[in-house]
């Protein structure tokens, strides 16, 4: 293939800017993995090298949402707090799946999960209006929000495309607040999850090193420019944005 075989200085620019592509989605609502993925691939890197290198390259997109976002998750420490232990359980367990387990029937699952989130997501103010008689902070909608985070962490240890839209969904739902809150958690869950699955791929050995680096600059920057745009939308088009990643991530889960 005539992209593998480039220069060694080419392939970093191209790194560089599948980093940035894939840090600006991200900053929107998720997705960038499609951009770094199918980029490493194309540059000869192995299918499970590139899966993992990509899942650490693009956790300072991540990082940007929590600067961005920093003053509103001051006031959700409790909730935050309550995520942590699924969080991070659910992504070794994806982790372990990836790299001892079979990957056809979880491969064949996921473009159920994410089309279930999107159509969740888009649903969720139907849904809340009519659980007016719920209290936000009843146990169930609390044990509801930390079996979905765990779920959805087994799958960001395993691909994590498409996880930004999953930890969306099932907070709008579970959580009373607005948009903007809801992403800067989403940032701060992704931050959690992408850097535990970052620590096992690094002790395991897996990472394309070159590409790890470049992935690493040019997806927080992208993740800045997303986080910026993002936050200057209204709650209405930002909900729309969502909607339109959740379809185009599984549409290229299904053909993919």
């Amino acid at each position: 293939m005539i992209v593998a075989s480039l220069a060694l200085g080419w392939r970093l620019v191209i790194y560089a800017g599948a980093g940035v592509a894939g840090g600006i989605a991200n900053g929107v609502a998720g997705g960038g993995t499609f951009i770094t993925f199918p980029t490493l691939l194309a540059l000869g890197v192995p299918a499970l090298q590139a899966n993992v290198s990509t899942t650490v390259g693009v956790v300072p997109s991540y990082l940007a949402g929590l600067t961005t976002y920093r003053r509103s998750l001051g006031a959700h420490r409790g909730p935050l707090a309550s995520l942590v232990a699924p969080a991070v359980l659910g992504t070794l367990s994806g982790c372990a799946l990836l790299l001892t387990g079979s990957q056809q029937t979880f491969r064949a699952v996921v473009p159920w999960l994410i089309g279930a989130a999107t159509v969740l997501f888009a649903a969720a103010p139907l849904v809340t209006r009519y659980l007016p008689h719920v209290d936000p902070d009843h146990p169930a909608r609390r044990r509801v929000l930390r079996v979905a985070v765990f779920v959805a962490a087994i799958y960001g240890g395993y691909f994590g495309a498409g996880l930004g839209i999953m930890l969306l969904a099932v907070m709008a739902v579970t959580l009373p607040y607005d948009i903007h809150e809801i992403q800067g958690l989403r940032a701060t869950l992704s931050t959690l999850i992408g850097g535990t699955a970052a620590v096992v791929f690094a002790i395991r050995g897996h990472l394309a090193v070159a590409a790890v680096a470049m992935l690493l600059v040019g997806s927080l920057v992208g993740g800045w420019l997303g986080t910026r745009l993002i936050t200057r939308l209204s709650p209405w088009v930002v909900r729309c944005l969502v909607v339109a990643f959740g379809v185009a991530t599984t549409v290229r889960l299904a053909v993919g």
